[in-house]
């Protein structure tokens, strides 16, 4: 269960976490060192998906640029490595976004479906050697059917990783559609309390979907001051009477702990363009900078950050969308 500690401030203020939109990647409080993405090459993943229409490979890359472009801007060790077979596309070493993007094109969906049987429990036990070398924390991110139908289990051999790598998370993105692969999933991702399990159609499909699963593996705890009352009117980043109430209170708070540095990032809805948006909010987060500076927080000690769009509130209704029209005040 995770802890919060609240403000008093007349109610305005609560704890939360800094999130990363698909379009607007963000720094958030870093939670692991390395990671690494593991696609499944074996003949079902090149089978059709009912939903999508496309074989399971496609999705995957799908799914893994949709990742790749909302991982947060941190100084991260990455790679991606196929299993049944094994190979490797992108060695572990310091991760490049674009580096990444141009190597998951690279991954192959046109193999042979047929007398191509899967050995995901050997495929893992031949990878585990590298998983050694990863700096910790580590996070696997494995894009699996789940199946499993020659050599040793799959599962026990994700048991037998837990029990000899320390401070790793297996992650999966799910493209099972039988009985036993979903079985398999299951039976992984209950090892570890800490594991991601997500859909692969959800990744492609929902920004949303992206955003809670790339916050939930990269991004630790942070604190952060959601400033309740400081949201803006559409296409807007006017400081009203209200909000300036409230944030007459944040900088006495604030002020009260003068060795932290503050990071003010503004947010907007999902209506308009990526880059329209990415402005707006670079304009919501500097309005709020400059008046807490004006309340005597030197501006040295603030950045502000524009962060484009927000998925955090349902964007589908008129208070969703005032609340994702928000800046927030993270502590370094």
């Amino acid at each position: 269960m995770k802890s919060f500690r609240m403000l008093a401030l007349a109610a305005a203020l609560v704890l939360s976490y800094a999130v990363a939109a698909v379009a607007a990647p963000v720094a958030c409080n870093k939670k692991i060192e390395s990671f690494d993405f593991v696609v499944d090459y074996s003949g079902s993943m090149m089978m059709h998906n009912a939903q999508l229409k496309k074989t399971k490979v496609q999705i995957a890359k799908e799914a893994l640029q949709r990742v790749n472009a909302a991982i947060p801007e941190q100084s991260f060790m990455g790679g991606l490595h196929t299993i049944t077979p094994n190979g490797v596309i992108v060695p572990q070493g310091p991760w490049s976004r674009s580096a990444m993007s141009q190597a998951i094109e690279t991954l192959k969906d046109d193999f042979q479906v047929f007398g191509r049987m899967t050995s995901m429990g050997d495929g893992l036990h031949t990878y585990e050697p590298f998983i050694s070398s990863m700096q910790r924390d580590a996070a696997i991110i494995l894009v699996t059917d789940g199946d499993n139908n020659r050599g040793v289990d799959f599962v026990e051999t994700a048991r037998q990783i837990y029990a000899t790598q320390r401070n790793l998370v297996i992650h999966i993105i799910d493209l099972s559609d039988t009985e036993n692969g979903k079985k398999n999933i299951a039976a992984v991702a209950a090892m570890n309390q800490s594991a991601q399990v997500v859909r692969a159609e959800e990744l492609v499909t929902s920004d949303a979907a992206v955003e809670r699963f790339v916050t939930a593996v990269f991004c630790g705890e942070a604190e952060v001051l959601v400033l309740r009352g400081v949201n803006f009117a559409f296409d807007s980043y006017a400081l009203d009477a209200k909000a300036m109430g409230i944030l007459n209170e944040a900088a006495e708070i604030i002020k009260g702990s003068p060795n932290k540095r503050v990071v003010l990032s503004g947010w907007t809805d999902s209506k308009g363009s990526d880059a329209y948006n990415r402005t707006l909010s670079q304009r919501r987060a500097t309005s709020v900078k400059n008046y807490l500076a004006k309340q005597g927080v030197p501006a040295s000690r603030m950045s502000a950050m524009g962060r484009g769009k927000s998925f955090k509130y349902d964007n589908s209704t008129e208070d969703g969308r005032y609340m994702n029209r928000r800046t927030e005040i993270t502590f370094d």
